[in-house]
């Protein structure tokens, strides 16, 4: 796949297709989006690498080699990737599990091509679904004066995975800086409300004290700003004055796990491309 972003002009499509068929792609399925108020022209373009006609395999080497002068005249951010490609994934949590059991499902059904080689948290609640699906699970504690030290471990087991993507699947602990900053764009959060409304660690309780009629769930990119990234996607509820504090939860949980997987689901399969403090999802 190839997913790009460049200035808008003429001739844009027909300058990719062109040079896709001249190397022997057989496309299979394009989508693009135009951001009006920027002149930003997005492009995701998916093609089998068996070549046109049944003809040669498509050499992913070569090709970025011939489309490198046309990126660099177009003044274009692009990334090319394979679907045979199996991202590795660390899953992070606290004691909130319906996240991270749903991913691991999903996973397991294959919904979800990845490798998933390990799951980091900083209680133990999670180590008998690990032990259940044969993945490793560390235990990493974390108190605000061995914040450091934690995220040095966490370093150090992530490394040694070699992982990709980091799914924080209601880990209830805020990253620092220096951790957002080594994986940039790589992190993938869920936060229990409609963002940008109900902020914090609490949002059901706030969302329940404002006599709110929707609640929502949100999964983004993590950036330095908390609960600010780039937002993926999102899904809402309708609640009535009837239902209690305990009643968003349970709701909310249900809303939760849907958008996360999404987001995780999309990021996988490279259909997300980020711009600014926004994001463009291919269908």
């Amino acid at each position: 796949m190839l997913l790009m972003d460049c200035p808008d002009r003429r001739g844009l499509v027909a300058r990719v297709s062109t040079l896709l068929y001249e190397q022997g792609a057989n496309i299979l399925h394009a989508d693009q989006h135009r951001d009006d108020e920027l002149g930003q022209f997005f492009m995701r373009v998916e093609w089998a690498l068996n070549g046109k006609n049944g003809g040669p395999q498509f050499d992913l080497e070569q090709f970025q080699q011939v489309f490198w002068p046309l990126a660099c005249d177009l003044e274009m951010r692009w990334t090319l990737t394979s679907s045979a490609h199996r991202t590795h994934v660390a899953l992070f949590c606290s004691r909130y599990l319906h996240c991270v059991a749903d991913l691991l499902q999903r996973w397991h059904t294959g919904e979800l091509r990845c490798e998933i080689p390990v799951i980091v948290s900083n209680h133990r609640d999670a180590e008998p679904l690990a032990r259940f699906y044969g993945i490793e699970f560390v235990h990493v504690p974390v108190t605000p004066e061995t914040r450091a030290e934690a995220e040095a471990r966490q370093f150090a087991i992530l490394d040694a995975h070699g992982i990709e993507l980091v799914v924080l699947a209601r880990y209830m602990q805020v990253l620092s800086a220096d951790f957002v900053n080594r994986y940039p764009g790589q992190i993938i959060n869920v936060h229990h409300s409609f963002l940008p409304a109900f902020t914090g660690a609490r949002p059901y309780h706030a969302a329940h004290g404002r006599g709110v009629k929707l609640i929502g769930a949100t999964s983004h990119y993590v950036t330095e700003v908390l609960d600010e990234g780039p937002i993926i996607e999102q899904d809402v509820a309708r609640i009535s004055h009837r239902d209690q504090v305990e009643d968003l939860v349970a709701r909310g949980r249900d809303l939760e796990r849907v958008v996360l997987s999404r987001a995780v689901r999309w990021h996988l399969e490279s259909r997300i491309l980020r711009y600014g403090n926004k994001t463009v999802v291919f269908d």
